[in-house]
């Protein structure tokens, strides 16, 4: 039998979006460092960011979008998909000295990705331990690997507290450059090279904007209004990291494969306080359990699956991404450990509800903050032999995201409910790791050199 050759070829088209639809897709994860909440584009900043501000428009803006208020505990979460009081990372960083990292136990996002079929690479910023050899990155599921193991390195020597801190393939690289440029530059050679039969896992987590404040000469440039030379050099910054994704988004269209590409670009947490009103109206900044530490930059596209303008008030976690992200790549969810993310898709792309009944935002010996619906709770710790109170605050964040009126005393009901889910986390947190430098510890020319 003969068919016509319309239908023939709608057959061919139809077989062809079959195919497409049950690919799996690209991932690029893109994290920022340090950046506000007011320092891009779609949020109003004086910043240009043009090309962050096309993704949002193209994707879903995550509006309620929550990180850890630290760099570690962040890149923690997202890549296990447990909260970081599970595994003692909750408060504090890994410092260059620190002999500890991501517990050897835990499974990766790169390594269940590896494992689904993925090639796996980081450009950027690691901070989850390099003591040993068994927790750098091509240990822990990257196949490949380039860049720093530890935050605050020089942007232009490499250098971090007297040693040398730049690598490729966990072996020492002497790349000279700016360190934003050299991380896109990485990025966009994998994206070149890459056969596309086989799906791409490239997790880009930038230094910048994050300390010391060094800008390009050119960013600086197109930035004479603002007088504050901090700011000045914190937007020269950013400007670099937008221009970078620019160029990854670029390099993904030049080889096709935008339809097949989910592109998510957030941050590990707010902006720093001194560089105030980087975080808009939210309260405080970096470190901090109130929104401006935690509540961060946050949008996904994935043209043809996630509508552009899509706008997520829902409250999600980077615990979130880990689950999601594995059951679009059809990964195996079996690991040894229970997630505390939840598959967040259909949130993002479908405008269901959130997943959680309740965020933890963290909990330490300190601090400890969790959300549940539009409530958040937030409870400071006083010391047990000052014989004071815990000072403990309600905010309703539908009516204030400022959190500027604490109605704790108006809602004793809901405190109760909050403090008593918060302390059973706290119940179930591992102690947290020590960062003190060892006494007698002699930096090494290049950190990260181990056997």
């Amino acid at each position: 039998m003969k068919f016509p050759l319309r239908l023939l070829v709608a057959i061919a088209l139809l077989a062809a979006c079959q195919a497409c639809s049950d690919a799996k897709p690209n991932i690029v994860f893109i994290l920022a460092d340090d950046l506000g909440w007011n320092a891009v584009g779609f949020h109003g900043s004086e910043i240009q960011t043009p090309n962050i501000d096309r993704l949002a428009a193209e994707g879903a803006k995550l509006e309620a979008f929550y990180a850890l208020p630290a760099c570690t505990p962040t890149r923690a979460a997202l890549l296990t998909g447990r909260y970081p009081i599970r595994y003692g990372l909750q408060v504090g960083l890994v410092r260059p000295w620190s002999e500890f990292g991501l517990p050897l136990d835990e499974r990766t996002l790169a390594q269940a990705l590896a494992d689904a079929g993925y090639e796996t690479a980081i450009s950027g910023k690691w901070h989850l331990g390099h003591h040993q050899r068994a927790y750098l990155p091509t240990q822990r599921g990257f196949r490949q690997q380039y860049g720093p193991y530890n935050g605050a390195i020089d942007y232009f020597t490499h250098v971090r507290d007297g040693g040398f801190d730049w690598h490729r393939d966990d072996r020492v690289s002497r790349d000279p450059g700016y360190a934003t440029t050299l991380l896109g530059n990485e990025a966009v050679r994998l994206i070149e090279q890459h056969a596309f039969a086989t799906p791409l896992f490239l997790y880009l987590p930038f230094t910048a904007p994050h300390t010391p404040l060094q800008a390009l000469p050119e960013h600086l440039a197109l930035y004479p209004n603002i007088p504050e030379v901090n700011r000045r050099t914190y937007a020269a910054m950013v400007h670099a990291v937008d221009q970078e994704i620019g160029r990854i988004v670029s390099a993904i269209e030049m080889r096709g494969e935008t339809r097949n590409t989910l592109f998510i670009v957030a941050s590990d947490n707010g902006a720093p306080d001194y560089l105030a009103g980087m975080n808009g109206e939210l309260r405080n900044g970096k470190f901090s359990l109130y929104e401006g530490g935690i509540r961060v930059v946050a949008l996904a596209r994935w043209t043809g699956e996630i509508a552009p303008g899509t706008v997520v008030d829902e409250p999600l976690h980077m615990v979130d991404w880990y689950p999601t992200l594995l059951k679009l790549a059809g990964a195996s969810l079996d690991q040894p450990h229970a997630l505390d993310g939840r598959d967040a898709w259909a949130t993002i792309a479908k405008g269901a509800p959130s997943p959680h009944d309740a965020i933890l935002l963290n909990v330490s010996p300190r601090s400890g903050a969790i959300r549940a619906g539009n409530w958040k709770l937030v409870v400071a710790r006083r010391p047990r032999q000052a014989n004071v109170s815990d000072r403990v605050e309600l905010f309703d964040l539908a009516r204030d995201p400022a959190e500027k009126f604490d109605v704790a005393a108006s809602h004793p009901e809901k405190v109760a409910e909050l403090r008593a889910r918060l302390d059973a986390f706290e119940s179930e947190a591992v102690r947290r790791k020590a960062s003190r430098r060892p006494e007698g510890f002699r930096t090494p020319a290049v950190w990260g050199e181990v056997e």
